[in-house]
C-alpha cells in the first residue's frame, strides 16, 4: 500500500490519482503522521460497498436463525407468492 502525505496529495493530486488509477493500489493518506484517510478506485470502491451489504445481509439472516425467526419452506412460499402477485 502507497502512503502520502496530506501536503502532497494537495500539490500533486493528478499525479496520485493517475498511479492509484494505473496500479489499482488503495493510498493511505496522513496527516501530522497519523492515518487519515485511504484513497480508492471508484470500481473498487462500489465493489466494497456491495460486499459490505451482503454481509450485512448474511449477518442478518444469522441473527433471525438465532432468534427463532423462521418459517417452512411452503410457508416462505406462500409468503413470496403474496409479494409478487
Amino acid at each position: 500500500m502507497k502512503i502520502e502525505l496530506v501536503t502532497t496529495l494537495k500539490r500533486q493530486a493528478t499525479k496520485i490519482l493517475a498511479e492509484l488509477h494505473e496500479s489499482g493500489e488503495p493510498v493511505l493518506i496522513t496527516e501530522h503522521g497519523r492515518p487519515s484517510a485511504y484513497l480508492v478506485d471508484v470500481e473498487d470502491y462500489k465493489s466494497m460497498q456491495r460486499r459490505i451489504q451482503l454481509l450485512e445481509g448474511i449477518a442478518r439472516g444469522e441473527q433471525a436463525i438465532q432468534e427463532g425467526r423462521v418459517m417452512a419452506h411452503e410457508e416462505a412460499q406462500q409468503a413470496m407468492s403474496r409479494w409478487l402477485k
